[in-house]
């Protein structure tokens, strides 16, 4: 029988079978959850990301890979350099943040409670390249 890609099953990745097994970066804790090897995906990678209250993530970027996070709970800042100044962005649960390829950023959390994040990436990998500081 031929593959019968019109009818391929969905795949259910409960939360407790989430895995931190993927590209971490020092102040948080990413759980990966839809990749090409947990779920055999193509062309997205999906999980969670946890920052600690007062803790700031190293400064990284993800490659070629496009990022959009959505905040779930806590007050992320999401921290960039434009035209060489630092720009600090203040989201809330509810918002979305978009990350384009290449560039380089961090997340704090400047709250006393863990802030939690869903990202999507344009890859099936967490593309995590680590750098040295920002500013």
């Amino acid at each position: 029988m031929a593959d019968d890609t019109w009818h391929q099953p969905l795949r259910h990745v409960r939360a407790a079978e989430l895995s931190g097994d993927t590209g971490q970066t020092p102040g948080m804790a990413r759980r990966e959850a839809v990749s090409a090897r947990t779920v055999g995906s193509r062309r997205v990678w999906m999980g969670q990301t946890h920052v600690a209250g007062r803790t700031s993530s190293g400064d990284h970027h993800h490659g070629d890979s496009e990022t959009a996070i959505y905040v779930v709970s806590g007050h992320p800042v999401f921290v960039f350099a434009e035209d060489g100044a630092e720009v600090r962005l203040e989201a809330s649960p509810g918002d979305y943040v978009f990350v384009p390829p290449f560039t380089p950023h961090r997340e704090e959390n400047p709250g006393e409670d863990e802030a939690v994040v869903v990202i999507a990436r344009s890859s099936q990998e967490a593309i995590v390249v680590n750098l040295p500081g920002l500013t």
